[in-house]
């Protein structure tokens, strides 16, 4: 092909792909009407984009580049200007410029600075040294902690992120309390972030398998007896025993009141064994009891006290805390989700039926038992545990397990449930929701919608906060399910018609919804249409999860929060390394805003060795 049938040819499609991006803007004028004036230009250039890229243009982007022009690749915040660029230089080669070229109200120029400004706007100003804000997860110790928050904010928090689905109102109005005390220590305004709950679906409560402790000695490689097992003496109830707190032996407090160094403390095993125990006191006044075997003891178990072998008290355990074991599954296993709120238990052999009774567990959501179908797809804890619906008879959801890890997976209470071919037909508020609106618009910036499906969501929070007197603060979308991806755009122009508003890639559930293998592709989607919108972007879900919870980032993790640096702003989530991590992050932005400005390199000089 001639160069000059490649210019005809390259100047014909960009002619064609902006004349349907001005027909696509007309077709939806009345839409555009009811946007709020000030980002009307915004939606404008949304609209051409989503004209440009319903188009398959790489033969034009090849054809661009063959004449050593500019290809369309970051056209996102200035559309109709790029086109018009890249047209005038394609006429001027052709020798045509009898075209019109339609004025463009955003240009290379101002089309960033609207993003930068929509994002100043609902997460405040930026750092010097970086421009994308850091937004992080409060754990509980922020309501009566307050030199964390200190220390969150001289690390590099911008926003502070209180999750509406945990804790309590009392408990968040002291955390933005303390919040405010720390700003004037440090000299820094930092953002509320209010997430509402949601309609999450999540398991329900497990039933415990019994009332018991279960303490053992320390053994060598050889099963060896190298240091007894302790157990602590207590008058109240036992509470589970972690890494850090030993297990507690409730006794009954004139049993206790006796103990003395050297005595014995008899207990019947709930296996049907007799176990001895040396007491032992301690600096403090407590007692602990050693014992050199396994030992089960269960509530209410027989004990007594003896005193050179004769026997001066007897009594009984006191009360102990339920042991719940974990619903172990694996692929080929049966699991049933039940709309009774009953204990979930796993799978049990039924004696007298001689079958085997299948685990179960209550599913959160009654929707969920109208409306989930045969061959429906099924996901549990985060996606690692799918599976598909077989029947469901409005009460009872039966679900055959098809995927868990290698070596099977243990599901436990309070996880998330996915229904991703399921239309639940949910609004995104539910009455908890509204009744914690009137809470957090007391001192929240913005709230952030879990869930929504549709612009109706948005809408309907935009009412609301507007009959609360609150409809100046910001709305974040919280994208986390195939639904709001696959009506993004219409929830876009929706949310423009009330700003500030921004936008939440929660990746952790939408890659459940959607798949894994299409998250990194559907991300790069969200980025794209948010800032045609000039919407800023919030990246969420396991930042440098490792860094803040065992303080040590894997190599994926760094790599992630490189990837990071293309939004306006990057969610960590809660952990004890999270002061380090902020800062870690912090570091890594500022760094990587020289290299990059969205998806455009800047070419700074390389920071390699000069040859």
């Amino acid at each position: 092909m001639t160069t000059d049938r490649l210019i005809e040819r390259t100047l014909a499609a960009t002619r064609d792909l902006r004349d349907r991006a001005l027909a696509f803007e007309a077709e939806h004028r009345t839409e555009l009407d009811s946007i709020e004036p000030r980002f009307r230009e915004s939606a404008r250039n949304l609209l051409h984009y989503l004209s440009v890229r319903q188009q398959d243009i790489r033969t034009l982007q090849q054809d661009l580049q063959s004449l050593g022009l500019s290809s369309l690749g970051v056209l996102e915040s200035h559309v109709l200007a790029s086109l018009n660029a890249v047209i005038g230089v394609i006429e001027k080669l052709a020798g045509d410029e009898s075209g019109r070229t339609p004025v463009s109200a955003v240009d290379f120029r101002t089309g960033p600075l609207l993003l930068r400004d929509h994002a100043r706007l609902l997460l405040g100003p930026t750092r010097r040294m970086r421009s994308v804000r850091i937004m992080v997860t409060m754990p509980a110790e922020a309501a009566h902690d307050e030199e964390l928050i200190v220390g969150l904010l001289r690390a590099g928090m911008d926003v502070m992120r209180i999750n509406c689905a945990h804790d309590d109102a009392d408990v968040w109005r002291r955390m933005a309390g303390n919040l405010r005390k720390a700003e004037r220590v440090v000299g820094r305004r930092c953002r509320i972030q209010t997430d509402l709950a949601g309609p999450k679906l999540r398991t329900g409560p497990l039933g415990p398998l019994g009332h018991f402790i279960v303490v053992k000695p320390t053994r060598d490689s050889m099963g060896r007896v190298t240091a007894p097992a302790e157990i602590l003496v207590s008058t109240g109830s036992a509470a589970p025993a972690t890494p850090r707190r030993r297990s507690t032996l409730p006794l009954p407090p004139d049993l206790v009141a006796q103990m003395a160094d050297g005595d014995v403390l008899r207990v019947a095993d709930l296996r049907g064994k007799v176990r001895e125990l040396d007491v032992a006191t301690q600096p403090d006044g407590t007692c602990v009891c050693r014992c050199a075997r396994t030992l089960y003891v269960e509530q209410w178990a027989e004990c007594a006290l003896l005193r050179e072998g004769e026997t001066i008290l007897q009594g009984k355990v006191g009360a102990m805390a339920g042991v719940v074991v974990p619903i172990p599954l694996r692929p080929g296993d049966i699991l049933s989700l039940t709309r009774d709120n009953v204990p979930g238990a796993p799978a049990a052999l039924e004696p007298q039926a001689g079958t085997v009774r299948p685990a179960h567990v209550h599913c959160t959501l009654p929707a969920a038992f109208e409306h989930a179908r045969a061959g429906h797809r099924v996901w549990l804890d985060d996606g690692k545990i799918g599976g598909t619906v077989i029947a469901n008879d409005g009460s009872r959801i039966d679900v055959s397990i098809t995927h868990t890890p290698p070596a099977g997976a243990r599901l436990r209470a309070e996880k998330g449930i996915n229904f991703p071919d399921t239309e639940l037909g949910l609004s995104a508020l539910t009455p908890k929701d509204l009744e914690d609106l009137r809470t957090i618009v007391e001192f929240a910036d913005m709230v952030a919608l879990s869930f929504l499906r549709t612009p109706l969501d948005v809408e309907a929070l935009e009412d609301h906060l507007h009959a609360l007197g609150a409809g100046q603060l910001g709305i974040v979308l919280k994208i986390e399910n195939a639904a709001a991806f696959r009506n993004l755009p219409r929830i876009l122009l929706a949310s423009l018609r009330s700003p500030p508003v921004g936008v939440m890639v929660a990746r952790g559930d939408l890659a459940v919804e959607i798949g894994f293998e299409r998250l990194s592709e559907v991300q790069e989607e969200i980025l794209w249409l948010c800032e045609a919108a000039h919407v800023p972007v919030i990246w969420a879900t396991q930042v440098l999860e490792g860094l803040a919870k065992g303080g040590a980032p894997t190599r994926a993790e760094v790599s992630d929060a490189v990837m990071s640096s293309r939004a306006e702003c990057v969610m960590l989530n809660k952990g004890p390394r999270i002061v380090e991590t902020v800062a870690f992050l912090a570091d890594i932005l500022g760094r990587m805003e020289e290299h990059h400005d969205k998806r455009m390199a800047l070419l700074r000089r390389l920071s390699v060795s000069e040859w």
